[in-house]
């Protein structure tokens, strides 16, 4: 069975982003340190785009080969004219307002978001998921999320878009590998507990 890995950048006081979403203020944090270990561990989460600029393009999916994510998420790459950000993965975006799907590459998920998943996660074969947002895209999926990487800035927003943006029951996992980067970026693994 395939897992969901919710892969995502937060402050340290759990926001991925400020009260409009705006994750901006990591990029101080994108060095070469930080580039290389995506490289090593996590190719396929960087945009088509950007692996191309990094000289990613060759490099094989380690860990996913599919993403779900939220229309907010997804609408930044829309105003960038990005309409397949991830054009080396199979795409979903989850959303109950947009209608048809800007590019054939990108499936457009508006109802049953948890049965397509689990759907998903049922496939033989293939690598994992990847859960790359939002906020209310991975409250939804809570009790599907199998595996959270979590990558920590060393920032305080003070308010923003939390993690898991709806009201949940308190679900436990255990913690894993615990890597400190140089800049000050703590990336933590966990897995659901049993």
């Amino acid at each position: 069975m395939r897992k969901l890995t919710y892969f995502v950048a937060c402050s340290l006081d759990g926001f991925i982003g400020d009260e409009h979403g705006d994750a901006s203020a990591i990029h101080r944090f994108l060095d070469e340190e930080y580039f290389a270990y995506l490289g090593a561990e996590f190719p396929e989460t960087l945009p088509t785009h950007v692996r191309r600029r990094l000289g990613f393009d060759g490099l094989p999916g380690k860990r996913f080969d599919t993403v779900v994510q939220g229309r907010a998420s997804y609408e930044l790459a829309l105003k960038e004219g990005i309409t397949s950000p991830y054009a080396h993965l199979r795409e979903y975006v989850a959303s109950r307002t947009m209608g048809a799907s800007p590019d054939p590459h990108v499936e457009i998920i508006s109802a049953g978001l948890a049965d397509r998943v689990r759907a998903l996660k049922a496939e033989e074969g293939g690598l994992d998921i990847w859960l790359c947002g939002g906020s209310r895209v991975a409250g939804e999926l809570l009790d599907e999320i199998d595996e959270l990487v979590i990558k920590t800035y060393p920032l305080v927003y003070g308010a923003g878009m939390p993690m898991f943006g709806s009201g949940l029951d308190i679900k436990e996992f255990t913690l894993g590998e615990v890597r400190t980067l140089a800049n000050g970026v703590l990336v933590r693994t966990y897995t659901r507990k049993a």
